[in-house]
């Protein structure tokens, strides 16, 4: 019986495979230790508050109380309740008997009380192994310590205790929740230490429950934050894995026992010859020692045993959490540990030794598991009133598939104002012809340069178009940074850095003499009045420069080249995003005829029927028109779907007013979104712990990129915790549950309502040429299409729900708007030749 250190350590090893088993659902069947769902997913957190009953039943008396918890900052609470016993022939007669007599105890416990007349939440902690699927059910597995009620196992326990309730038409009784008395210890622990993690009996019987990653729980949907799971480690063995540990005396125990399989000891380790007398026993004072001996061996081995499963217990939190050093507290109860004069010394040095990496702190639970039931019941009231809170801030963000039509039938009528000579001036989506009137067809050819503007970054490449039967196109960039004051500065500042960095660019690749054909990318709303001219309609994503506005930007850059007179270049192209996308897959793709960024801006672009651009002398071809479709929903067309968040993101902008579509669905926007809700949900106590950081008032502070990390489905809620105190929120699981659900619906609604107006783009496409079905392919890029684990997904799902005759193809540009823009230039030069022979 006396287990070295390495024995207990093996020990530890087989209860952490056997706790792997019980999680598995396919492994869990054959499994002993059973890791039963408590569906208890959250611990105190002390805004709990309210009037409780609970009802404790698993021991020799039964008991009835009334918790009040305060909510008045001290976190305290107010505990009264009345023992029963349990008659034998009670816990050994019927199911309907045990229950008759549970309701009848409590209706007493009430009119003790006087609280017939109040409707009140009732926790119910019932010590006996269970399956449950819902916090308020649980099917009794097996009677374990001397209750044997007929007719109980295989049913609802909780169920029959409200039928059993119902029948006493004088008190209205809720039954909130139902727990085992292990998750009741670790309850009523952890409303007074917030890190009490661990509940653990040892009395009549043992066990341990423990919160447990959600993604670990093959036996419960979901993967989000954390629950507590009831180990039921009393069978662990049964399948003969500690044989090798068992003595005769254990095989001879087991055999006379009323369930072979579970532990018990029997405590009296003081007045020892008094003891072995009433057993008539006549010991001599020898034999006492021996008696005495052999007890603290036995109890010893009992508490070393414990100690080895607990060490696997906290272990397996440690790793959970990635930590090299655990800091936990384990909630403790039972009579063997409270009266046992060694034992609960002897189980603390043991844990020590064992896990020497874990700081443990026992805390003995005061008032038993059934406060805990009490407190379960206060956090399934708290987090159920939490629920209706969150759900009433996101509901506008959900969108329904008729609100969804809606957005695209308007979409639709803003681009055909856009394309009408007489309502194009007040037209929200300005539909800007681009002068590109063909796609690549393969025969271009020559090297080219192309410049990129279109966000915090400023590309210059070299791209060499070869044609023929080893066509291809090899590019050679340079990526220099805008610096703020230059974004913000003057016109004259803005296209001297873009200059300079040409120069750069031209030194590096030692091109400077060469005179090349340029194509410019410039992702900036531009009327034109021909491919080489663009005025500048108002700047978006940051872009501030003054005295561009209005002016050619094209003659803007000539003028630098100029000033610097170092090089001269053919300016050929001025191109926007979206063409470059769009060209950029049209080169892979001949059936490519709309372009689509989704990144820190938003806008589309598509070939359209030149007998419908009014704006645009001709009736033959196609021309490409920038829709431009951030400035949807300027003229209020859409305000019915945009919440407070959106509007106070707008005021704060430097465009407020403008582009209200565009701060609806991207990148640039949609981080402060979150941000303004998270206030919000911070202020109604919501989340951390109603306390708002420096960090999270400052605008800006919460960047789309970390909604893209936190919606990963690869990434655990420890990794969006760390992300969370990356900007200075200190969050719990539950805060990164409901950030992690904020930022989902914020990104969820982006993707719809850009998939709402792409179904407008590509429906209108399919009228123009007058099918019945439509095979079209978009060229897309940026950073949120690309980069975001859903938006993809949810956007196309979008499209084909309201497209529903268009087959679309959806192409990832590669090689980005740069080399859209040399493509441009190409066939506007293969053009240009056409037309002059």
């Amino acid at each position: 019986m006396r287990l070295s250190d390495d024995v207990l350590l093996d020990v530890m090893a087989r209860f952490r495979a056997e706790m792997v088993k019980g999680l598995g659902r396919d492994t869990n069947p054959t499994a002993t230790v059973k890791m039963l769902p408590s569906l208890v997913r959250s611990l105190p957190d002390g805004s709990e508050k309210g009037d409780f009953l609970a009802v404790d039943l698993g021991g020799s008396q039964f008991r009835a109380l009334e918790v009040k918890v305060f909510n008045d900052g001290k976190q305290s609470s107010q505990l009264e309740s009345k023992f029963y016993p349990t008659p034998k022939e009670v816990i050994q007669g019927s199911g309907a008997e045990l229950f008759s007599y549970v309701a009848d105890c409590l209706s007493d416990f009430m009119e003790s009380r006087n609280l017939k007349h109040k409707k009140l939440p009732l926790g119910f902690t019932f010590s006996f192994p269970c399956k449950q699927t819902k916090l308020e059910e649980g099917v009794l597995l097996s009677w374990t310590k001397h209750f044997k009620a007929r007719g109980v196992q295989g049913t609802d326990v909780a169920s029959s205790l409200r039928k059993a309730l119902q029948k006493h038409k004088d008190i209205d009784v809720d039954v909130l929740a139902m727990v085992n008395d292990t998750v009741g210890t670790m309850m009523t622990c952890g409303y007074d230490d917030p890190r009490c993690e661990i509940g653990l009996i040892i009395g009549t019987g043992t066990n341990a429950c423990y919160m447990e990653d959600m993604r670990h729980i093959d036996l419960v949907e979901g993967d989000e934050g954390r629950m507590c799971i009831n180990t039921e480690w009393g069978a662990f063995g049964d399948d003969g894995a500690l044989d090798d540990l068992r003595t005769e005396f254990d095989r001879e125990l087991d055999l006379g026992s009323l369930n072979p399989g579970k532990q018990l000891y029997k405590e009296g380790l003081s007045n020892t010859k008094e003891i072995l007398t009433e057993l008539n026993l006549f010991p001599s004072e020898d034999d006492c020692i021996a008696v005495q001996h052999v007890c603290t061996i036995v109890s010893f081995r009992s508490a070393n045993l414990c100690a080895a499963a607990l060490a696997a217990i906290l272990t397996r939190l440690r790793e959970n959490k990635k930590l090299l050093r655990l800091r936990t507290t384990v909630g403790i109860d039972g009579g063997l540990y409270k009266t046992h004069p060694q034992y609960p010394k002897r189980l603390h040095k043991v844990v020590r030794r064992l896990v020497p990496n874990c700081d443990v702190r026992f805390l003995l639970s005061q008032n038993g598991s059934a406060k805990g039931a009490a407190m379960v019941t206060a956090v399934a009231y708290r987090l159920a009133a939490q629920r209706k809170q969150i759900d009433a801030v996101l509901a506008p963000f959900l969108l329904s598939l008729e609100t969804l039509r809606d957005v695209k039938n308007k979409m639709r009528t803003e681009l055909e104002y856009g394309l009408k000579r007489e309502t194009q001036d007040r037209a929200t989506v300005k539909m800007l012809p681009t002068y590109v009137c063909g796609t690549p067809d393969g025969t271009e050819n020559g090297k080219y340069l192309a410049l990129d503007l279109g966000g915090t970054n400023f590309r210059v490449l070299l791209v060499k178009i070869r044609s023929g039967r080893r066509r291809s196109v090899r590019m050679y960039n340079k990526i220099f940074a805008i610096p703020l004051e230059i974004m913000q500065g003057t016109g004259e500042e803005l296209f001297d850095h873009i200059v300079q960095c040409i120069a750069d660019f031209l030194e590096y690749m030692g091109i400077k003499g060469a005179r090349l054909p340029l194509g410019f990318t410039f992702s900036f709303p531009c009327r034109q009045a021909s491919i080489d001219k663009g005025t500048l309609v108002g700047w978006t994503k940051g872009f501030k420069a003054t005295d561009c506005e209005g002016e050619d930007v094209v003659d803007m850059l000539r003028e630098a080249i100029r000033r610097r007179n170092e090089f001269d270049l053919d300016i050929v192209a001025v191109v926007n995003d979206t063409v470059g996308t769009m060209m950029t897959c049209g080169y892979e793709d001949p059936n490519c005829e709309i372009g689509l960024i989704a990144g820190t801006g938003s806008n589309v672009c598509y070939m359209e029927d030149m007998k419908n651009i009014e704006i645009v002398e001709g009736n033959e071809g196609k021309m490409c028109i920038n829709t431009e479709w951030g400035g949807f929903g300027d003229n209020g067309c859409i305000d019915n779907i945009r919440t407070k968040y959106d509007k106070e993101v707008d005021e704060g902008s430097l465009n407020a007013g403008k582009q209200r579509y565009e701060k609806m669905t991207s990148g640039m926007y949609l981080g402060e979104i979150v941000r303004q809700i998270l206030i919000d949900l911070t202020k109604q106590g919501l989340l951390f712990r109603g306390q708002i950081s420096e960090s999270l008032r400052k605008r800006g502070i919460f960047e789309t990129k970390f909604l893209s990390q936190i919606e990963s489905d690869r990434l655990a809620l420890l990794q969006v915790r760390r992300i969370l105190q990356q900007l200075g929120l200190d969050s719990t699981c539950e805060d990164s549950i409901i950030v992690k659900e904020v930022c989902g619906a914020v990104s969820r609604r982006a993707a719809q309502l850009c998939g709402a107006g792409l179904a407008a783009i590509v429906e209108k496409k399919r009228e123009n040429r007058g099918v019945e079905h439509l095979q079209i392919t978009v060229g897309v890029d940026g950073t949120l299409y690309k980069l975001h684990p859903h938006f993809s997904r949810v956007l196309q799902e979008t499209v084909k729900e309201l497209a529903p005759r268009c087959d679309v193809t959806f192409m990832l540009s590669e090689d980005g708007s740069g080399k859209g823009a040399a493509l441009i230039t190409a066939v506007a030069k293969r053009l240009h030749n056409i037309g002059q022979k």
